[in-house]
């Protein structure tokens, strides 16, 4: 297999390792410009809430089939070219998304903007585990930190567009036009190659590699449960506007998003086990602040801790299946993102369920009692890092 030169300070590495951040950014930014195009894309189509919510599944369907073939193509044609063509899906896709108004041809739409979203998440991370060995040091919170800042710019950008005046079409033009700017930054020093090969390109994950799907489908379910339902809590339970009831989610964004850009520089000094450890906890004391206060102001609080316990959870278990040997990175990769996919997927209506069953705050506990599953897990992951 080829090799990313080991040395920090080697032009090319530099290269590399900014390729991927902008790759990272990339995905980030068409995914979120999605968002403020669901509203027009609802009004266009005639649909209610609960077919509204049925339609939206075909991006997560759409994704999750995809992620096992990206996996594989990274392997045997590079990281570079499945990179390409998933952003090149994606500016296919948005404008289409924006204009679109009949409802079979949305579904079609979603469908391969869910496979665009799917195959450049798996192939990217492919390429920062490959670059993140090859440096030397923690470099994957910080990967995923451009992915935040780049759902942050997507989904503001889009929507300060939109307020201006812009139509949703003009509006996904203008978000195209970056991706092609950055996709031309980054494609020249994207990798031409992608993992080990041997093994067979499908197979279901195993050993250590389920034990971090596992863990992933909870980190995600956690994310989907704050962007899901922290609106409705907070309007619901604490009484607080409408109007104002985004700010949950945007507490949780940003200190996320600051969380991973400091993550690198934690993670060198106390180790990735002790932060999964120390980040499963805040968060899972976040839920319970949320739940267990008595104002929306101490919500705001409690979501804000559920982001930073949460922001480098995920990208320090990418880092640990790049360093298991149980699977081939091309095979593993695909598994535990789809199974992170999986949890935003079931976990939002399965709050839903417990919710209209037990009140929203109990299903928040369980999500806290998940979160505490996740920092005994440390052990295990300290271990298996041992034995490899």
């Amino acid at each position: 297999m080829a090799t990313v030169s080991t040395r920090p300070s080697s032009g090319p590495a530099r290269r590399e390792q900014l390729s991927t951040r902008i790759a990272f950014f990339i995905a980030g930014f068409g995914m979120a410009a999605w968002a403020p195009l669901v509203p027009f894309a609802k009004a266009r189509v005639g649909v209610g809430e609960g077919a509204l919510g049925l339609l939206l599944l075909c991006l997560g369907i759409g994704s999750i089939v995809t992620m096992p073939f990206a996996g594989a193509l990274a392997a045997r044609i590079g990281c570079r070219f499945v990179i390409t063509v998933s952003a090149l899906l994606l500016c296919l896709s948005l404008p289409l998304l924006a204009w679109v108004s009949n409802l079979p041809l949305l579904i079609v739409v979603l469908l391969v903007f869910g496979a665009g979203v799917g195959a450049i998440d798996v192939s990217m991370n492919i390429q920062a585990i490959i670059v993140e060995r090859a440096s030397g040091r923690s470099m994957m919170s910080g990967f995923h930190g451009l992915f935040s800042l780049g759902g942050i710019a997507g989904a503001a950008g889009v929507a300060a567009l939109l307020r201006a005046g812009a139509s949703p079409l003009a509006a996904m033009l203008v978000v195209i036009g970056g991706i092609a700017v950055a996709l031309a930054m980054a494609a020249p020093h994207l990798l031409p190659y992608g993992s080990r090969r041997e093994g067979p390109s499908f197979a279901f994950p195993r050993g250590i590699v389920l034990f971090i799907g596992v863990l992933c489908f909870i980190a995600f379910m956690t994310e989907g449960a704050v962007l899901d339902w922290s609106a409705v809590f907070l309007t619901s339970v604490r009484g607080m506007e409408a109007s104002s009831a985004g700010l949950g989610y945007a507490a949780f964004a940003l200190t996320m998003t600051i969380g991973r850009f400091l993550g690198d520089r934690i993670v060198q000094r106390f180790g990735g086990t002790n932060v999964i450890i120390c980040g499963s906890l805040c968060a899972a004391a976040g839920f319970a602040l949320t739940v267990l206060g008595l104002s929306w102001q101490v919500a705001l609080l409690g979501y804000a801790l559920v982001g930073v316990g949460c922001s480098n959870v995920v990208p320090i278990l990418f880092t640990s299946v790049g360093r298991q040997t149980v699977m081939p990175e091309n095979v593993a990769v695909p598994a535990i993102t789809t199974l992170g996919y999986a949890g935003i997927l079931v976990g939002p209506p399965a709050i839903g369920f417990v919710g209209h069953a037990a009140g929203l705050s109990a299903a928040f506990l369980i999500v806290a009692f998940l979160l505490l599953g996740v920092a005994a897990s440390g052990r295990v992951l300290r271990e298996a890092e041992v034995a490899t």
